[in-house]
């Protein structure tokens, strides 16, 4: 397995320039196409004059809209005019997250930014937890203080679910890449150390077996301290600059749960991080 085509989500008002860093060293590396992506549409004010007047204020906003989309097709053909292979821009006049959704079935792996705020707005950001959950494609979070795509040191965090089997299929390419990799359960309150451990260590079989040599951890359990909580102390402790994991959420408005940990790895600042649904 490999990633031969690598997209990358712009946003307007936010900071891109981390996310166009990891999506073109993740390009050159593989050697795959890039693809970047944006989409926005113009909010019109809720109370506004009717007629010819109304009529202005929408085009006014819908070219101001344009005129940002092309400034990201500019920033975005600056930052991978010397990656070489093949690049490629899509945009559109669209809700982001509905556009860069319905683009995801071309690409292998998807590069986001991270710490969208928790209401975030419909007609300027694809949302990175409204992407890794509906994408079906696994998802890159690049947090903006980000200078490059670390993979000295990956941890994957491990639940024997089915989400955090495939979000370790979808990282295989990096693992391979990685100088360590570590493999960390972390037990819940009623969780036997000893059956997370086996578990564990039959990931690291075989990770293994793929030609990943990684390290098995199960730490103790700690009262009173939450699972994002330890797996941060792990990552600081192996130096991790990528975590992988599996996401986890439900209702309709895509809350994220596993005890915090999928909406501390989204909003995080510090690691970029591998997510697969």
């Amino acid at each position: 397995m490999t990633y031969a085509t690598v997209m990358v989500s712009l946003a307007l008002d936010q900071s891109n320039e981390a996310r166009l860093q990891a999506a073109g060293e993740l390009a050159e590396r593989f050697e795959a196409a890039i693809i970047g992506v944006a989409a926005a549409q113009f909010a019109p004010p809720l109370y506004f004059a009717d007629g010819v007047e109304a009529q202005a204020l929408i085009d006014e906003g819908e070219a101001s809209v344009k005129r940002r989309l092309d400034g990201l097709e500019a920033q975005f053909h600056a930052a991978t005019k010397n990656r070489g292979g093949h690049a490629e821009w899509r945009s559109a006049m669209d809700f982001p997250a509905r556009f860069v959704l319905a683009q995801a079935r071309c690409a292998d792996i998807i590069v986001s930014g991270g710490r969208s705020p928790a209401f975030s707005d419909a007609f300027a950001l694809a949302s990175p937890k409204d992407l890794v959950m509906q994408a079906g494609r696994p998802l890159l979070v690049v947090p903006d203080r980000a200078n490059w795509l670390d993979l000295r040191s990956v941890l994957v965090a491990w639940k024997d679910t089915p989400e955090a089997r495939r979000a370790v299929v979808d990282a295989l390419p990096m693992l391979r890449k990685a100088r360590d990799v570590t493999i960390a359960g972390i037990p819940e309150r009623d969780d036997d150390r000893s059956a997370v451990m086996a578990g564990v260590t039959d990931v690291a079989a075989w990770l293994a077996r793929h030609g990943v040599t990684a390290t098995a951890r199960a730490p103790d359990a700690v009262g009173g301290e939450t699972a994002a909580a330890q797996l941060e102390k792990i990552a600081s402790d192996v130096g991790a600059g990528l975590i992988v994991a599996g996401a986890y959420g439900h209702s309709r408005f895509r809350e994220l749960i596993l005890g915090g940990v999928t909406e501390y790895l989204v909003t995080q600042s510090v690691r970029s991080v591998l997510l697969s649904h």
